[in-house]
């Protein structure tokens, strides 16, 4: 896969935050080389967070995201600000841009304050040094004397530039790359590692009303891209085509994935001796926080009447008739429970910061979230002592067929 073609999930998110007129906005667009944002005199011209794929070297595929002013003012303000630290749960490596003629602010502090809690890592970007009288040296021992509790930690690092001559944009985007070698996690595979050399897979891709008309959804491209980049060979059908294709297989396949939502059906149509799971399970495993949902799927059958169930996608798109988020899901779960439930639904970037009154969330693959923001939801159900699991593993929780659906990977029941 080229790098203009590495999805925005699995590229670098590199998040700008800081106060109004700080120059964030003017340092994105120093180190991108585009006017990837506005730029004014007046505070607050960003009011949304503004996101950009791109290539920057020298990382490589990035996401480039701009935030509004942390010290924006009144009601939309107030959301702006949120909006601007939700950002927080989908980034990478975040960089704080400070005026360095006022140095940190309290809220500057505060950010540091989450950056550490969270374990991200940063870069502390001081502006404007071409309006400072001393040298760059100066001001840089200066700057390091008096935010020595920034320095002390390992995670960070204090650059001094100048959007306006350009001073410094070089040395910032160096300190990136050294920020993402650093950081760079191990190589991870949704499926390879499962499988041994020479074994064939089975694809099952329903196409119905639900399905994107012309394309492949990602967790499906994902895994065909990553079967073929490591040589194995892979058929794939629809699922009312499963009997019939294994029966002209010459050869017994080692797996068969499917879509989720045929679960059930493509259970009973594959033998007891190949092993069988999903995409949503697969996708869990990927993005972090498989055991915690595993353990989250208890939660279907001790429902009580008029409990309330969050169902969140991470993706946006038209809701049809058959929508399985806000149609298929509450059935299943109904049919299972045999109670009458409430419902909240999200997706997109909307998540809840405050889960209290949830009962159980019930979350999409996460295949258009990347993995800090993935986990950040994960992690904020169980801060919050409220179990979440994934469509794939409820689906086939309600079906009975967790446990098989898991045989390929036998750590994660324990």
């Amino acid at each position: 896969m080229g790098l203009n073609e590495v999805v925005s999930a699995e590229r670098v998110h590199i998040g700008f935050f800081g106060m109004r007129n700080a120059g964030k906005s003017s340092v994105v667009n120093a180190v991108t080389g585009q006017d990837l944002s506005v730029v004014s005199e007046v505070k607050g011209t960003t009011t949304d967070p503004v996101k950009k794929a791109m290539e920057l070297l020298p990382i490589g595929p990035v996401v480039i995201i701009d935030t509004p002013g942390l010290d924006d003012e009144g009601t939309l303000g107030e959301l702006r600000v949120k909006k601007a630290r939700e950002i927080l749960n989908q980034t990478d490596i975040a960089v704080l841009i400070v005026d360095v003629t006022k140095g940190l602010s309290e809220e500057d502090s505060e950010l540091v304050e989450l950056f550490k809690e969270r374990k991200t890592p940063y870069l502390v970007v001081y502006n404007k040094s071409d309006l400072q009288e001393k040298s760059t040296t100066d001001v840089a021992e200066k700057g390091e004397s008096e935010n020595a509790s920034v320095e002390a930690d390992a995670n960070t690092k204090n650059i001094y530039v100048s959007a306006l001559t350009g001073e410094g944009i070089y040395e910032l985007k160096e300190a990136l790359g050294d920020f993402a070698r650093a950081n760079k996690k191990e190589e991870k595979f949704v499926v390879v590692d499962l499988l041994k050399e020479g074994d064939l897979v089975v694809l099952v891709i329903p196409v119905d009303e639900s399905a994107p008309k012309g394309r492949l959804i990602l967790p499906q491209q994902l895994v065909m891209r990553e079967l073929l980049d490591h040589h194995y060979a892979f058929v794939s059908c629809q699922d009312t085509d499963l009997k019939e294709t294994l029966c002209k297989l010459k050869d017994k396949p080692a797996l068969v994935i499917t879509d989720s939502q045929a679960f059930e059906k493509v259970s009973k149509d594959t033998p007891n001796d190949i092993m069988l799971t999903s995409f949503s399970i697969l996708m869990a495993r990927y993005k972090g926080g498989l055991k915690t949902q595993i353990n989250g799927a208890k939660k279907l059958s001790s429902l009580q009447e008029g409990d309330t169930v969050l169902i969140s996608e991470g993706c946006t798109h038209h809701r049809q008739c058959k929508d399985i988020g806000t149609v298929k899901m509450p059935g299943w779960i109904e049919g299972f429970t045999g109670k009458k439930l409430n419902y909240r639904f999200t997706s997109g970037g909307e998540f809840p910061e405050d889960l209290s009154g949830i009962s159980l969330v019930v979350h999409c693959g996460g295949c258009m979230l990347n993995e800090a923001q993935m986990k950040s939801r994960v992690q904020r159900a169980v801060k919050q002592g409220i179990p979440i699991v994934n469509y794939g593993i409820a689906i086939a929780c309600m079906h009975g067929i967790l446990d098989r659906s898991l045989e390929i990977i036998p750590q994660e029941k324990e």
